[in-house]
């Protein structure tokens, strides 16, 4: 075939498929792109991820080839369009309303099987559903066991806070958090915080960074090195097995009376319960496990940085707690819910570092999006069957034109002000850290429930913590969740501060 009769094809192909998308809405704008099957977006984008300034990206996408606010924009790369969004109805159409038109699709669940599974995030339809189902009832009740649990590792994180000396709360907190959850899902920590030197854990990170290149490769991810990929996969399995043994060993009785109480109970018994397929409980412990650790480790982490920049809103909450609580006692369900400036400061938290900053799903059907598209950009988008559409709540929570105007009074959107809540409610579906609709986390109140306690514990001994980043932010990282790029270092200082 001549090059000419090679673009004459190609071209019809085009039209065809661009009449195909005008029959359902419209085309988004366009970004635009210079090496064949768009190469140079994707090698941008990976480039942008490894350097964690994937929000940078996001927002030049926008900026470049967007509208006035309009956050929509499709790209050609890999062979297939690509649709971006950071538009809250878009984002409301994908995770609720049209719920049923968009899903992980297949090629998602094939690129992340091997570390997930089919398991409740990489999976749709009947087996997304059975698995909401079998994990759903461990999260929706308040378990005195699991405040329990919370103290036990508090308890060996907050030695290893105090003394005066300079820490990385990152590491710390994702150990803390590591060994809350194994124990709430295994009923056995791995005890990183005494033993750092973890091989579970590390497997676990570094698979999850070599699972984020592979994401954001496209149709070019079989070209990522996956060696080592492999040998934390090994390494994951190697360390869950022996508790999936050790559940099913147990009679439906012994477990059915394990879940029925608090003592002796783990999240690995309730789900042996009601399934003998070891690969069926794999896949839901790492999903869980995955959710578990990471997303309260990174969210604690952000809430101490800001801590340590802003020593007023430490003191306030700090007070907070004295009155509610004391300095010495544990703390309830009841009080912790009770406390409303501690409510505000984890929402603003969530509000500037969402947990899952990106996310995406693909169209099960040729369907539309409702804002994106004509001259304005407040028309449908026509999407096709199987096609991609990326959304960002970090760049969504992070957009001034859907706040109140500083002038008014608000203040600035990139600013931690905990206090923006005391009279504001985020317009609907401008402010999901936990994801909305059918697929809302599960686990929600669980992980709230755990930051909340181990912020009051930790204030209740250390009233001021100091900032020793020197004026330099820490870095987005995103390899899944929204975690710092860098060590956050502070010194955590007791009581006799306040008497100097």
């Amino acid at each position: 075939m001549t090059r000419s009769a090679s673009r004459l094809l190609h071209r019809k192909s085009r039209q065809r498929l661009d009449r195909r998308i005008r029959a359902l809405g419209h085309r988004a704008p366009q970004r635009r792109t210079y090496l064949p099957l768009g190469i140079d977006f994707i090698i941008s984008g990976v480039r942008h991820a490894l350097s964690h300034n994937n929000l940078a990206f996001w927002e030049k996408n926008f900026r470049n080839w967007g509208q006035p606010d309009n956050y929509t924009t499709e790209v050609s790369a890999g062979g297939e369009r690509i649709i971006f969004t950071a538009d809250p109805e878009n984002i409301k159409a994908i995770l609720a309303t049209q719920f049923q038109d968009y899903g992980k699709g297949k090629h998602f669940n094939e690129d992340w099987h091997d570390f997930l599974g089919d398991g409740i995030f990489a999976t749709d339809g009947e087996k997304w559903h059975e698995s909401r189902q079998l994990i759903r009832p461990q999260f929706i009740k308040d378990r005195l066991s699991d405040i329990d649990i919370f103290e036990e590792h508090v308890d060996v994180l907050i030695p290893k806070l105090g003394s005066g000396r300079e820490v990385d709360v990152v590491d710390l907190f994702f150990r803390f958090t590591l060994d809350a959850a194994t124990h709430f899902l295994l009923g056995q920590s791995v005890d990183s915080l005494v033993n750092p030197q973890v091989k579970f854990a590390d497997a676990f990170g570094h698979v999850q960074h070599i699972q984020s290149i592979i994401a954001r490769s496209g149709t070019f991810n079989r070209f990522v090195p996956r060696k080592k990929f492999y040998e934390g996969i090994k390494e994951i399995d190697f360390f869950v097995q022996p508790f999936i043994e050790r559940a099913l060993a147990l009679s439906p009785d012994e477990l059915e009376k394990r879940t029925k109480s608090d003592e002796g109970y783990t999240f690995l018994h309730a789900l042996a319960a009601f399934t003998r397929d070891r690969k069926v409980l794999r896949d839901q412990l790492i999903n869980i496990l995955l959710a578990g650790r990471d997303t309260t480790a990174c969210t604690l982490s952000w809430t101490f940085y800001e801590l340590s920049l802003y020593p007023r809103v430490t003191e306030k909450l700090r007070k907070e707690i004295e009155q509610v609580v004391g300095l010495t006692r544990k703390p309830t369900y009841e009080d912790l819910k009770s406390m409303r400036y501690l409510q505000h400061v984890l929402n603003e938290i969530l509000r500037l570092y969402p947990v899952v900053p990106y996310n995406v799903r693909l169209a099960l059907k040729d369907t539309t999006l409702p804002r994106g598209g004509g001259t304005n950009g407040d028309e449908p988008v026509g999407i096709l069957e199987s096609t991609p559409i990326g959304y960002s709540t970090l760049l969504m929570q992070r957009r001034e034109d859907l706040y109140p105007s500083v002038a008014a009074g608000f203040p600035p959107i990139l600013s931690f002000v905990p206090e923006r809540w005391d009279r504001w409610t985020p317009k609907s579906w401008t402010y999901i850290p936990f994801n909305g609709g059918p697929r809302i986390c599960i686990g929600q109140q669980f992980a709230l429930t755990e930051m909340a306690y181990t912020i009051v514990r930790i204030l209740q001994r250390f009233p001021f913590v100091e900032n020793r980043m020197h004026g330099r932010h820490p870095g987005l990282k995103t390899d899944i969740v929204l975690q710092p790029a860098r060590p956050v270092k502070v010194v955590f200082h007791e009581a006799d501060r306040e008497k100097q």
